[in-house]
């Protein structure tokens, strides 16, 4: 960079220094500010923009959901601008789509689209189906919190009724929640269960008690009377605290002259609506409320609203005899735990910053001086990914937290820089004015130091520029480091020289350097002539280690991120399909009591199928369980994990999947599904689909590593078909609709009204009793009546028989699909992808119309790479057109690049030694760790051509011997900084908020190692005998 730039703003700091250091000051106020109202989380927003919508369609079977419901949906929406998929399920009674945007896209723009677009579907779906609505906008994570409640002295359905007209409400006002979905308990209803024998014998049919129970308990609204005075509002309250035996006393018909009522035909009684789903705590039956949160909050802000919320409704509980479990899981314990563990790592690194300054400098006020970049820095990025509307999370923190010993860096060199010129200046007999040595100092390395940090900010642009889930968990990582390293030059160009001036002006210095420095130096120019001596050896190990540590790359294993130490397990399980809810609820109690006897397990609850209002599409035999572990340590939680799978073994033909949180949350993110690894199986023809789907499980149950493989929409749920004979219905009078009618009427219950209690509104139903709801053989003796007055048994109008169905149909893009999920384990999961592909497309033959996709972590980690790949050769061009300006001939150039490889071999065995597992962070080390690695060689190049062009020497070997010892102290200096500012967190790799960070410190540390080492050892020597350094008018090379 020009040298008048530099110098002006150099000059510029020194002249008013004063406004300098209240600049300084300001922004150091102004930071702290911003860090205060900042918001936190545990991981950036990774979910591209999403919009589900959820469609109830009550009786309906998956099947007729889809045709009637889903397909009419997904037509109206599939041509929105900026959809990127498009996913759907259809369930017994519910439709679930959900379209996920390209990353670009504006989720509010695009969820007003959607809006418009199910806008255009009025009248178009079946009367019974309900209208599609788009759920609540949440965040990625978007569990916030979840409570429980039980009670030993209350029904569960009193829990329930509690918990959704008193609890969820005040909870739905807590600023940034968006949804709470409540599982478990009994819902209230007020049903009127007719009795079919009752019906016959008094001649009604089903159809007159819905007629009747609409009447009674229908809500009209009765208008006003005005006189010349007054407008008078009439209010009609028949239905306001109706009791059961109320609305038994109504009227059904008169026979006879005898009054016949509701209560002579049927049972009316206050009863739970059939259920969807169930919940249990720690083994009991209970109620579970599921917290989520909205787009954009601060998770730890609204959790402690949810807290307070939950305070304040604590003594209401008590008077209700209700008890309270608000540690069901608890999200933000990990951001809590994990920002703590990142900022300890921050403050210990910083620390032993401080420690390695004074030692190298002996004086405090250079160490102080040095010192004043670190929060400086810091600030400046918190305040930048603040403006940029980023959280504080993990992510961002780690990339504070890798910066920490960099961002010192500018200020060590031009400190050291300055100290050393000012004892020469001191020693001189006429010394030159000291801020005339300050800015000669500082330019002497002002333009290697600024080249030094552009070359670092280059090699990062890769980071900023992946995309997928990788790119928007790490380009935070990557704005949060830039923008560190970019404050940092700033405050050493400007900052550093003024304060040099005003503290080491007039202050006393020692005449020689520190002790430590001293000792070093007479070694190190010792060592470093012996291995001169043996030049060709030193090469030729070089090279042949160099060679080793790239030929150990194809070893390693992949990984998109790792498993997250989050004190919490989400333990997945699935019966055979038809499963009923309490066989399903009696399995999960027994799994229950065996996790609970694992000594590292503090707390369990489940939830078993669905509920309303959920985005999830679970069956009867699905269920999910929370398990809230006691603290553990890194190596322990592993174990655990391992101990958990190992005890559900004991339940043969139950599939179980165990997850962590946030690892569930991604991997759902990349497929729709809570697995690493998904195959789809497209076509049109769902019985082809189903064999090659069941082909392919049981192809990767035979390959090394597969684990918990599992067909997602399997056949085998049972069904009973009932298909209305139309010369029957004819004979006798009927339509196909009142068949339809009065199956549902029956069995899944007609609601005909609503009665109020305060602010509770509850359903009138007309069902059959639940005695004649379990028995099969009774469907076909549910009596019709026709409209001469015969009453016609079921089974006399239409086939009634059992047969095997399924009970979810899934959509990818608009077209039918059978998904295989799994885990894997032991191995890479890219590896076992590629064996997966392979051997699918050479085993497993497709028919016309049918293909196959992956989707998964997989997919996500070659992407990955690919665009680290692509962005770092462009990175990588731009950085030679750098060092081209930097170097004054080719050859010098050479020598900086030479150093790459070397730092590359030192975080391969690093990476080698830590267990051979390769993630995204570790990627992102080795990127990070070839800029710093270029930093240094180009510190010791630039010195090189300062001592030949400014001072004049010869290019020799003692040349080559002074430069290198010149440059030892700030090059082991910036090394040391690094390094121990990362120690912290290669040290707690397996801690909460490390896991991530804490590989990316490991390959960074050994490749520094081994860098630094070449830097000071072997690249003098190579300088000495191929470097090219010249004055204006001739140039040396030994």
């Amino acid at each position: 960079m020009h040298e008048g730039f530099l110098g002006g703003i150099v000059r510029f700091s020194l002249r008013f220094r004063g406004l300098v250091i209240a600049l300084a000051c300001a922004l150091l106020g102004y930071g702290l500010h911003t860090l205060g109202r900042a918001r936190y989380d545990v991981f950036p927003e990774f979910a591209p923009p999403q919009v589900t919508i959820q469609t109830e369609a009550p009786g309906l079977s998956p099947e007729q959901v889809e045709t009637l419901v889903t397909q009419p949906i997904e037509n109206v929406v599939n041509g929105i601008d900026g959809v990127g998929a498009l996913r759907s399920s259809s369930i017994q009674g519910l439709s679930l789509l959900t379209l996920t945007f390209r990353p670009d896209s504006d989720i509010h723009l695009a969820r007003q689209s959607v809006s418009e677009r199910l806008g255009t579907l009025t009248g178009r779906l079946p009367q019974s189906v309900a209208s599609p609505v788009m759920t609540p906008l949440t965040s990625s994570a978007s569990i916030v919190f979840e409570a429980g409640l039980t009670s030993t002295e209350r029904t569960a359905m009193e829990v329930r009724t509690f918990a959704d007209w008193t609890l969820k409400p005040r909870l739905l006002t807590v600023d940034g929640v968006a949804n709470v979905s409540v599982f478990g308990g009994e819902v209230k209803q007020l049903q009127i269960q007719v009795i079919p024998e009752q019906l016959v014998r008094h001649d009604l049919s089903l159809e007159d008690v819905v007629a009747v129970a609409s009447k009674a308990t229908g809500v009209q609204g009765a208008g006003f009377i005005e006189n010349a005075n007054q407008r008078i509002v009439i209010q009609t309250e028949a239905q306001e605290a109706l009791t059961p035996a109320q609305l038994a006393a109504v009227v059904v018909a008169r026979k006879d002259g005898a009054v016949l009522t509701l209560g002579d035909v049927a049972r009316v009684v206050e009863a739970p609506e059939p259920p969807f789903g169930a919940a249990s705590i720690m083994g009991r039956p209970g109620v579970v409320l599921v917290i989520s949160s909205q787009f954009g909050t601060n998770t730890l802000e609204v959790t402690r609203k949810v807290e307070a919320a939950l305070a304040e409704l604590r003594p209401s509980l008590a008077r209700e005899r209700i008890g309270l479990h608000d540690d069901l899981f608890r999200p933000a314990a990990f951001i809590e735990t994990a920002t703590h563990n990142v900022a300890w790592s921050l403050l210990t690194g910083g620390v032993l910053v401080v420690v390695v300054l004074l030692l190298f400098l002996n004086n405090l006020r250079t160490a102080a001086i040095s010192c004043t970049a670190i929060p400086l820095s810091l600030l400046a990025a918190v305040i930048v990914l603040e403006k940029l509307g980023c959280s504080l999370n993990t992510m961002t923190l780690g990339g504070l937290a890798i910066a920490i010993g960099e961002v010192v860096d500018d200020a060590v060199i031009d400190v050291e820089n300055i100290l050393r010129r000012l004892r020469g200046n001191r020693t001189l007999e006429s010394p030159r004015p000291v801020w005339q040595v300050v800015i000669e100092a500082s330019l002497e390395v002002r333009s290697a130091v600024v080249h030094a940090t552009f070359a670092v900010i280059l090699v990062f642009l890769p980071v900023l520029s992946m995309t997928g889930i990788a790119g928007r968990l790490f380009s935070p990582l990557g704005i949060a480091y830039v923008s560190a390293i970019a404050a940092s030059l700033g405050v050493a160009l400007t900052l550093t020289p003024a304060l040099a001036l005003v503290f080491l002006g007039k202050c006393e210095l020692s005449a020689h350097e520190a002790p430590l420095a001293r000792w070093m130096k007479a070694r190190y120019l010792a060592l470093l002539a012996w291995l001169n001596g043996s030049f060709r050896t030193v090469i030729t190990v070089v090279v042949l280690v160099t060679l080793g540590g790239i030929a150990m790359l194809p070893l390693f294993q992949s990984q998109l991120v790792p498993e997250l130490r989050e004190g919490h397990f989400i333990v997945h399980m699935a019966a055979v399909p038809g499963t009923s809810l309490a066989q399903a609820r009696s399995l999960g109690d027994d799994v229950t009591r065996e996790l609970l006897k694992l000594p590292f397990v503090r707390k369990v609850n489940q939830r078993i199928g669905r509920t309303e209002a959920s985005d999830d599409t679970f069956g009867s035999h699905e269920g999910e369980f929370d398990v809230e572990l006691r603290p553990l340590e890194g190596d322990a939680a592993e174990g655990a994990v391992a101990e958990v799978r190992s005890m559900l073994e004991k339940f043969p033909g139950v599939n179980f999947a165990v997850k962590s949180f946030l690892s569930e949350r991604v991997e759902e993110t990349l497929s729709g599904y809570t697995a690493p690894v998904a195959i789809h199986v497209r076509g049109n023809d769902l019985d082809v689909l189903d064999g090659k789907a069941e082909e392919i499980a049981k192809l990767l149950h035979s390959i090394r590593g597969g684990r918990d493989v599992r067909v997602q929409s399997p056949q085998g749920t049972p069904q009973l078909v009932i298909r209305p004979r139309p010369s029957d219905l004819v004979r006798w009078g009927f339509t196909p609709g009142d068949v339809l009618t009065a199956v549902r009427t029956a069995y899944q219950g007609m609601g005909v009204g609503e009665i109020y209690e305060g602010n509770q509104v509850h359903e009138v139903n007309v069902i059959l009793p639940p005695e004649l709801r379990k028995d099969i053989s009774s469907v076909g003796e549910l009596v019709l009546k026709s409209p001469t007055g015969v009453h016609v048994p079921l089974r006399q109008l239409a086939d009634i028989r059992q047969e095997a169905g399924r009970y979810v149909v899934l959509h990818r893009d608009a077209r039918r699909v059978q998904t295989v999920t799994c885990d894997v384990e032991g191995r890479d999961v890219a590896g076992f992808v590629d064996e997966a592909r392979k051997r699918i497309g050479a085993e497993i033959m497709m028919l016309s119309g049918t293909y196959v996709e992956f989707s998964g972590t997989a997919q996500e980690q070659a992407r990955s790479r690919r665009d680290l790949m692509v962005h770092s050769t462009l990175a990588g061009l731009g950085i030679v057109l750098l060092l081209s300006i930097v170097t004054r001939h080719f050859r010098n150039l050479l020598l900086i690049l030479a150093n790459l490889p070397f730092a590359l071999c030192g975080g391969v065995v690093a990476v080698f030694a830590c267990g051979g597992l390769l993630s995204t962070g570790a990627m992102v080390g080795f990127v990070t760790l070839f800029g710093i690695t270029l930093r240094n060689s180009i510190m010791l190049i630039s010195h090189y051509e300062h001592l030949v062009t400014v001072e004049r020497h010869e290019w020799n070997l003692e040349t080559a011997w002074l430069g290198a010892g010149e440059r030892l102290v700030p090059i082991l200096m910036t090394a040391l900084v690094t390094a121990l500012g990362l120690l912290p967190l290669a040290i707690g790799t397996g801690d909460p908020g490390r896991e991530i960070e804490g590989p990316m410190a490991i390959v960074i540390l050994g490749g520094l190692l081994s860098s630094t080492s070449l830097n000071l050892l072997v690249l003098p020597m190579l300088a000495h005998r191929f470097g090219c350094f010249y004055r204006e008018t001739s140039y040396y090379r030994s």
